[in-house]
């Protein structure tokens, strides 16, 4: 029987992490033994070490892990080659530096990608649709074996593209798109145009909340859009229709469409899209992030 284990890379705390191991065909973990964590014996560290130092004991060639990213993403498929696990195997993947003067990510597991599961791009990964995501208690250990995901249905979903999103994930750019669509909402639909009137379209409901962006479409319909980074729930549409009702009742006008854009997968699961289709109807796109850059022309 395989065994599939999860490791967690930690991207949020070591930017880049992903890429370093994709491109040195290992996982890795911290707990260095100069800072007391020995692999074998008597060592210093809590529950999080443990778990991590049985697993490691355990992992062997011929195993198979994936690699978990933060909002239940996932990189990579590879199988176990080797470990370089031992105290005095240390190999940090960052290097040492102020505050880390002994590097960090420096246990090794040696592994084998294999090529032919998840995206072609190395800036994509795979973001684990509900009801296929790993649980709690998998997911909480920097190392755990993964039982609530059988190997076959976690490769079916890595091997479907509409699974795959950017691994940049929550860029910061709240502003940036929300003027965007502003600027050029033509771009989302032909003959979209920026509300004219500067009251409403600024306007702070009576609850205090404020919509995205407000529109007018080829037929002077207003049009709310709303915009998430993550995939849509079944609250953010209906905070959308919320918008909706309330723009309609305090400019006494017609009712506005609604359209919300979302980041993420671009797979809808069934309650969203059920959600969606209620009166008043809610249309849903995704949008997607594309930056190139080009050598600059010298002159003179």
């Amino acid at each position: 029987m395989t065994t599939l284990w999860k490791v967690a890379c930690q991207e949020d705390v070591y930017p880049g992490m992903w890429q370093r191991w994709y491109k040195n065909q290992c996982v890795a973990v911290g707990w260095a033994a100069v800072w007391d964590f020995k692999l074998n014996g008597p060592t210093r560290g809590g529950r999080g070490w443990s778990a991590a130092r049985n697993a490691l004991k355990e992992m062997k060639p011929g195993d198979y892990v994936v690699v978990a990213l933060h909002g239940h993403r996932v990189g990579r498929i590879g199988e176990i080659t080797g470990k370089a696990i031992d105290d005095a195997q240390w190999n940090p993947l960052v290097p040492p530096g102020p505050g880390l003067e002994d590097g960090e990510m420096g246990r090794r597991i040696r592994v084998r990608w294999d090529l032919t599961v998840g995206p072609d791009n190395q800036d994509l990964v795979v973001q684990l649709p509900p009801g296929n995501t790993f649980t709690s208690g998998e997911l909480r250990p920097t190392i755990s074996r993964i039982q609530s995901v059988p190997m076959d249905r976690l490769i079916v979903e890595m091997n479907d593209p509409s699974n795959w999103v950017s691994l940049l994930g929550r860029f910061r750019y709240e502003k940036a798109l929300s003027d965007y669509i502003a600027n050029y909402p033509n771009h989302l639909e032909d003959g979209l145009l920026p509300h004219p009137n500067s009251k409403i379209r600024e306007r702070v409901f009576k609850d205090r909340t404020r919509l995205d962006v407000l529109l007018i479409d080829r037929l002077n319909n207003p049009v709310i859009v709303e915009w998430k980074q993550h995939a849509p729930s079944v609250q953010d549409v209906k905070q959308l229709r919320h918008y909706m009702k309330l723009l309609k009742e305090e400019t006494a006008g017609q009712a506005p469409r609604g359209i919300l854009v979302h980041g993420g997968a671009p797979k809808l699961i069934a309650a969203v899209v059920t959600e969606a289709k209620r009166e008043p109807i809610v249309e849903i796109v995704s949008y997607g992030l594309d930056v190139t850059f080009k050598p600059s022309l010298v002159y003179g």
